[in-house]
């Protein structure tokens, strides 16, 4: 069940009739009850390590509540972690682990390894684990009491909006949204934002990143027959591919949850109007750079203590970080690009980014900053090093080729509107209040907005991207 679907759009009209309609007492059962059956339709069987990850985490936390022995607490934490990561660590990386063992012993003649399991990674595995492991640490840091409801606990963990792909939420700031029994109907200007939020993510999704994804599939499918120009094409059209793609699931969760009373925290804010890496990190999937901020980078030692301690910190973080993503060897070495970029940054500037508005000045930092976000997004994107390598070898050395005119022109006006988007709600932190000033341009945007969405529209849903990390 995607968002881009007309069985989730009955579904959310199911669940909101019963849920505004149920007295308080019951609406979270009700949205639990709805976030099981949204995570169920996919594969039912792995509703169960949803509710392992959630029961354990659920009991952790109170256990801690009733110890102030260091050692109970740091074994209670350190369980949590075992759960929480074991789970990641057979579903997500099991056959990633055993191919690579399985290629290293080969590469020394000691021949391959081989197994009969074949484990299937379960949607959004990695988001729910992270949310419920950070629970664990923040109870037990005394940040947040712990919740005795098991239900409010439950639905915080499997809350459908942002169950599959983010935002990372934290309990102290989404958990007192469960437990408050008097959440707000949104109607008028709220319910207002909602829509337009959701209506947002689809025209990123379905126009954006839908419309851009052909150019990008072929190029990184066939890299050996695009020249230098075509190579190109094709890496900035997935970047506008998994920035639409990413930033509209944001976006569309971002407003149904506003439909039943709950505000999700922002995970974008134009990343690829950032003037520096460090910049970029702090606009690009913020809800993750956070965590792995607080609960990774920080505990390493953070920029705490001498200048190398930091860069192996930095780097650490970024290479665990790559490898969140997938269970890849492409994804390791995307992460470690980016951590070479932020040591580099550092050692030039110091780590410093500046909140002031943009200027014509900042083009070249910017475009700077485009360049090597999108050189990384290669090694994201292509299936192996040997297709990444292909592609950069062939923009660096002006291979000629196949340079498509319909791609270019495609490119060039999806990335426009990517741009004029970002630019917007750049300048405009409030959209709603522009748009009820000016209601005829109000509604001759919403209109182009589904009729693009119409006409890109067809066939199949396409699944967001990030639902197999």
């Amino acid at each position: 069940m995607v968002f881009n679907s007309v069985i989730f759009a009955v579904f959310l009209a199911v669940i909101l009739t019963v849920y505004w309609n149920a007295p308080p007492r019951w609406q979270n059962p009700i949205l639990l009850a709805g976030s099981y059956l949204f995570y169920g339709w996919w594969d039912w069987r792995f509703l169960s390590l949803l509710a392992i990850a959630t029961l354990v985490n659920f009991a952790i936390g109170l256990l801690l509540s009733r110890t102030e022995v260091d050692r109970t607490r740091t074994q209670l934490l350190v369980l949590s972690a075992v759960v929480s990561l074991g789970i990641l660590a057979v579903f997500k990386y099991f056959n990633f682990f055993v191919d690579s063992l399985s290629s290293l012993t080969s590469s020394l003649g000691l021949g391959e390894l081989s197994t009969a399991i074949d484990v299937v990674l379960p949607v959004g595995i990695s988001f729910y684990t992270f949310q419920a492991l950070s629970y664990a640490f923040d109870v037990y840091r005394r940040r947040i009491e712990p919740s005795h409801n098991v239900v409010d606990f439950a639905t915080y963990v499997a809350f459908f909006p942002q169950l599959v792909a983010g935002p990372i939420e934290r309990a102290q700031r989404l958990l007192p949204q469960i437990t408050n029994r008097n959440r707000l109907k949104p109607q008028g200007a709220p319910l207002q934002g909602a829509l337009l939020l959701i209506l947002q993510g689809l025209f990123k999704k379905v126009v954006l990143a839908d419309g851009v994804a052909v150019v990008a599939n072929d190029v990184f499918g066939n890299p050996d027959e695009y020249s230098w120009i075509g190579a190109i094409l094709g890496v900035v059209a997935f970047g506008i591919q998994i920035y639409g793609d990413f930033s509209g699931y944001t976006d569309i969760a971002r407003g149904v949850s506003r439909l039943f009373g709950i505000e999700l925290v922002v995970n974008f804010k134009q990343p690829y109007l950032s003037r520096n890496i460090t910049e970029f990190w702090r606009r690009w999937h913020i809800s993750l750079s956070d965590w792995l901020r607080d609960y990774l980078y920080i505990p390493l030692g953070g920029n705490r203590g001498r200048l190398v301690s930091t860069i192996r910190n930095l780097m650490l973080t970024m290479l665990l970080g790559g490898l969140w993503h997938g269970a890849s060897w492409n994804f390791v070495l995307w992460g470690g690009l980016h951590g070479a970029f932020l040591v580099v940054h550092r050692l030039t500037r110091g780590g410093g980014v500046s909140d002031r508005g943009l200027r014509w000045s900042d083009i070249p930092s910017i475009v700077l900053t485009f360049g090597l976000v999108h050189m990384a997004w290669v090694f994201f994107r292509a299936d192996t090093f040997t297709d990444a390598f292909t592609v950069l070898e062939r923009i660096v050395t002006f291979a000629g080729g196949t340079t498509p005119v319909a791609d270019l022109a495609l490119v060039a006006v999806l990335g426009a509107v990517t741009l004029g988007v970002d630019l917007f709600t750049r300048t405009q932190p409030d959209p709603l209040r522009i748009l009820q000033r000016f209601p005829v341009l109000a509604g001759a945007g919403v209109t182009a907005a589904i009729a693009a969405i119409v006409v890109f529209s067809g066939g199949i849903p396409a699944p967001f991207i990030y639902f197999q990390f």
